[in-house]
């Protein structure tokens, strides 16, 4: 008989084992790890300088000191590091991006779908908050090239002045995610379109109406399909 569990190798007791507390502990240490899988960040490549109990993250690439050999592993903080190897099939939200992974039994990917050779294709979010002034203002954040387009959401977070209202779009299509848009504080729209397909790196942009921007910032959101191949 195993002396671990086939799937997450907990430890098991043995027939009239001493210190039995010690083993089940152990068991309980990487149950507790694995059960609701979230982990602070996927970008570390050594320890944090000052880790609490119970901190979980997703060994990076090119790790060194404790983190070394242990790659795309769950690393698990107790009195000292203990790490979990994932099995294909595993989920981990990723609190520092609020983002879902999915281990497909070589690398962990953030996508809705994927074949054998590492196509995928992923529903990705991205927002930002923008200081308006002027007659428009180009967002930083872009519409990837090769992206199907779901919606773009807007909120306004603080009132906007100068203009009597705003749209939300592109250039040349101003209106494209929403047009006559509230200035009040806490006003939204959802901007939500036909599935489209871009091909070319694109910047949202607000513009004003009535009247050039004064001040005021608006949230935008981007939601959108990405692939690869």
């Amino acid at each position: 008989m195993s002396e671990t569990t086939p799937l997450l190798a907990l430890p098991l007791l043995a027939a009239a084992q001493a210190q039995k507390h010690v083993t089940h502990n152990e068991a309980l240490m990487l149950l507790d790890a694995a059960t609701q899988l979230a982990v602070l960040d996927r970008t570390r490549t050594a320890p944090p300088a000052s880790p609490l109990p119970g901190d979980r993250h997703l060994v990076a690439p090119g790790a060194s000191g404790a983190f070394a050999g242990h790659e795309g592993e769950i690393a698990l903080y107790d009195s000292g590091w203990r790490f979990l190897a994932p099995r294909a099939g595993w989920r981990a939200y990723v609190v520092s991006e609020a983002r879902s992974l999915l281990f497909d039994g070589t690398a962990w990917r953030e996508a809705l779908a994927f074949t054998a050779s590492g196509a995928t294709a992923t529903l990705r979010m991205a927002e930002e908050e923008v200081t308006l002034a002027g007659a428009f203002v180009a967002s930083t954040l872009l519409i990837p090239s090769r992206a199907i387009v779901l919606a773009v959401a807007s909120r306004t977070v603080a009132a906007v002045t100068g203009a009597t209202a705003y749209e939300v779009g592109i250039a040349g299509e101003t209106a494209k995610f929403g047009g006559l848009l509230s200035i009040a504080a806490g006003a939204g729209n959802i901007g939500v379109i036909g599935p489209q397909a871009f091909y070319a790196d694109t910047p949202l942009r607000i513009t004003a109406l009535g009247g050039s921007f004064t001040g005021g910032r608006v949230r935008l959101v981007l939601s959108y399909l990405a692939f690869t191949l």
